[in-house]
This record gives C-alpha cells, sequence and structure tokens, in this order.
C-alpha cells in the first residue's frame, strides 16, 4: 500500500472513531460544567463555529492548559516584545488556562479554545484564523491537527516538547499515524536528550528534532512575593507555614493526615493549601472545616490570622508568590499517578521542595533537583510526612536545599534563548500578515 494511501485509511480509521465518539465530548463537557462553571461556555469555539469573520494571524501559540501557559509565557513575551506588530493568538483547552492567559497578556493577544481533533473543525479553525506560523507547547500530539497544518501550509513546531516513557506507550495504537504526522512538521524541540530520542522513536525524524532546553527554566521567583510574605506574617504571625500545591482530589486525605501529624510536633503550623482545579476549592474548605480545623481563604479574607491551620488559596496566578510565603513546598499530581506537576517554579522561590513518588511528567528535572539536593522524593504519603518534618526541623537545612534549587534554576536558563534561534528564520516573523483569500 502506498504511503499516501496508508495515510488516509489511518486517518480515516481514526476521525471514524472520533466522530462516534462527539456526543460523548457534549456529555464530558456537561459533566464537567456542573463541577467547573466555565465549561458552559464558549462551546462554539469547541466545535470550530465562529460567529466572528475570519481574519489573520501571524503567530499562532497552542497551551492546553495553565502549567503549559506558564511554561509558554517567556516565549510568548518575547515574541511580543520582538514583533510587536504580529498578531498573535493563543489556544487552550481548559478553562484554567483560558483564565491564565487573559490574566498574562489581557487583549495583547487573542485567545480562542481549540476545537476538537476532527477533521472539519481543525479546517474551520484553520481557514478562520489563518496562522502563518504554528507553536505547539509541549505533548499536544492531535494527528489531524498535525495533519491540518501541514495541508494548510502552516509552517509548525513543537515546542518545550515533552514526551515521557509512559506517553510514549500511550502512543503505541496511534504510533504510525501520529509519527507520519511529526515527519510533517518543521521541527520538535524537546526539553531535553532523553525526550528528544523518545519524539524519534515515536516516528520523528532525526534530524528534524534537537533539545533546547526547558522553558520552565526561563521563571523567575515573583517580585511580589517578599510583600506577600511581610503582609501574611503580619496577619498570621511569624509561625512555620508549609505549602501543598496543586494538588488533586485523590490527594486531599493524605495533606489532611500530614497537616494533623506535623501539628502534633508544632502546635501553630500553617498550611498554605493551593488545590489544581478550582472545583475543589470549596470542597477543600467545606473538608477542613468538617475536620476541625480553622480555615481562611484568599478570596474572602486575603491572609490567614493567627488561629487559622489552613489558608486556601482558591484564586489563580497566585501561587508562584505564595510559594514564598512557606518554609517547605509539596508538590501535589504526586502521590497518584498524575506525573507531577512545576518543580521549577517553588525552586526558583528558593524553597524546599518536597514531592510523593509519581514523576513521569517531570522526570528529568526531578532528577536534577534530587542530584542537586533541591528535592527530597517519599515514595508514599508517610515518607512524604518524614521529609517534611525533617525540613520543618532545621532551618539550615532548608536554607541548603533552596539555595540549591536557585542555583539549578540559574544554571539551566537558556532555553528560551535557544528556541527563539531555532525559530529564527521562519518567515512569518519577518513579513506582514498574509492576506484572505
Amino acid at each position: 500500500m502506498r504511503a499516501d494511501s496508508t495515510e488516509r485509511v489511518l486517518r480515516g480509521l481514526y476521525s471514524a472513531a472520533l466522530y462516534l465518539l462527539v456526543p460523548v465530548t457534549v456529555y464530558h463537557l456537561i459533566w464537567r460544567g456542573f463541577r467547573h462553571a466555565e465549561y458552559f461556555q464558549r462551546w462554539n469555539e469547541r466545535y470550530a463555529a465562529y460567529r466572528s469573520a475570519p481574519r489573520e494571524t501571524s503567530i499562532w501559540v497552542h497551551a492546553v492548559s495553565m502549567g503549559e501557559v506558564n511554561a509558554a509565557a517567556p516565549l510568548v513575551n518575547a515574541l511580543l516584545r520582538e514583533h510587536p506588530h504580529r498578531r498573535l493568538l493563543v489556544t487552550t483547552i481548559t478553562p484554567t488556562g483560558s483564565a491564565r492567559v487573559r490574566e498574562l497578556w489581557g487583549e495583547r493577544v487573542e485567545h480562542v479554545y481549540l476545537p476538537y481533533d476532527l477533521p472539519g473543525m481543525v479546517q474551520r479553525f484553520l481557514r478562520h484564523f489563518r496562522p502563518q506560523l504554528g507553536l505547539v507547547m509541549e505533548t499536544e500530539l492531535w494527528p489531524n491537527l498535525l495533519f491540518g497544518v501541514r495541508d494548510a501550509g502552516v509552517p509548525t513546531w513543537i515546542v518545550n516538547g515533552r514526551l515521557s516513557e509512559r506517553s510514549l506507550r500511550g502512543y503505541r495504537v496511534l504510533r504510525p499515524l501520529v509519527g507520519r504526522a511529526l515527519r510533517s512538521l518543521r521541527g520538535v524541540l524537546a526539553q531535553s536528550t532523553d525526550d528528544a530520542a523518545r519524539f524519534v522513536r515515536l516516528g520523528a525524524d532525526a534530524d528534524q528534532v534537537r533539545a533546547t532546553g526547558n522553558l520552565k527554566f526561563e521563571q523567575t521567583a515573583d517580585p511580589a512575593a517578599p510583600a506577600l510574605a511581610e503582609r501574611l506574617r503580619e496577619r498570621a504571625g511569624v509561625r512555620p507555614t508549609w505549602i501543598a500545591a496543586s494538588t488533586h482530589v485523590e490527594e486531599e486525605a493524605a495533606i489532611f493526615e500530614l497537616h494533623r501529624r506535623l501539628r502534633q510536633r508544632w502546635p501553630d503550623l500553617l498550611l498554605l493549601w493551593a488545590p489544581r482545579h478550582p472545583e475543589r476549592f470549596r470542597p477543600v474548605v467545606e473538608q477542613a472545616i468538617a475536620a476541625g480545623l480553622q480555615v481562611a481563604t484568599r478570596r474572602h479574607t486575603r491572609f490567614p490570622g493567627a488561629d487559622d491551620a489552613v489558608f486556601v488559596i482558591d484564586t489563580m496566578g497566585e501561587l508562584a508568590g505564595f510559594y514564598g510565603c512557606a518554609d517547605v513546598a509539596f508538590v501535589g499530581g504526586s502521590l497518584q499517578p498524575v506525573g507531577g506537576h512545576n518543580l521549577l517554579e517553588p525552586a526558583a522561590a528558593g524553597r524546599a521542595v518536597v514531592t510523593g513518588p509519581h514523576l513521569h511528567n517531570t522526570s528529568d528535572i526531578a532528577r536534577r533537583m534530587r542530584e542537586a539536593g533541591a528535592l527530597r522524593v517519599g515514595h508514599d504519603a508517610a515518607a512524604v510526612g518524614d521529609a517534611l518534618e525533617q525540613l520543618l526541623a532545621d532551618a539550615a537545612l532548608r536554607e541548603q536545599a533552596g539555595a540549591a534549587g536557585i542555583a539549578l534554576v540559574d544554571a539551566g536558563r537558556g532555553s528560551l534563548q535557544r528556541t527563539l534561534d531555532a525559530l529564527a528564520d521562519e518567515p512569518a516573523l519577518h513579513r506582514g500578515p498574509r492576506p484572505l483569500d
């Protein structure tokens, strides 16, 4: 069978399966909407049914959710700075990602949700926005999207590419299709040499893949953090404090138990708690109250009081600042097989970091932080508690771990410039908007 015929068959089977699942997408949006009301909104974007007139876009950046938006922020900021007359479109899939886009850039960029990976929806999206350059963040390897940009003549890169062994195994059924799609791209800029090798194993050509580093190393400590920490100390008093960040629902019971355990040694210990998803804000507050803990929230009291045991950060975009208010940071998504979240954010704030064992999404960074002495990994919740207790009890150890994290982040910078250098010859960065047909 010829290569183009094989591709048509594979794409046809893949697309047919997705068309059968369209009713499931409606159910999913409704189900998520009862937990997070924003999922009831802007359905037209998810199905590429646009109400406005088509318009040209110079640069399109896709970042699925808040974590990817944060990773893309240094790149988007550089593009806005170096190409101020180019129109930028940033797409996401989740409401948290959407909110972060608006918080970071407001009206400086255009923003919509990326539609589902169906051929007709992808074509309508590309016809409507007419991007001249596509930058897809991390691991968003949607076959119809990647073939769609090829067919539309849009030069597209995978940027800050991440592909774990687990993700690679997950693509085994779609591997022939995804491999063909990868080979149609302009290139893959991977976070590490290991990620680059896995993209090649997935099907990308070796000469189109390079390791440019992780854009998350480009982040810096929140400049508002010192003032935030001072204000928190004024209200809550000077007392030991730890933060549980980006936690998932299955981790919540463990966090409560850890806090109870640690408060047996430090009765005035304060927990700053930032659940990963907004729909968990209220349930965490309710569970803390039911457990007999005095609770305050960012939205209602702004800061904890002297008698509060738990302070829930029920706002978006402030986590980096609150890292600077804690003595020790626990990063969630690691006590269950989510794969972990951003470890460099607390490291950049100079905080000792503790996680659970599930770190397949951040394996390279976790390894480097452990080797540097900036991260402690517990094999279960009890071991996480041991690490937290050890760090809370030893200021010198905390300072050493925090300094190691800052040094590691500083040493890892440079990925932004390498990414910009790789994109420097793209015509879209050197010409005006393409006229509409």
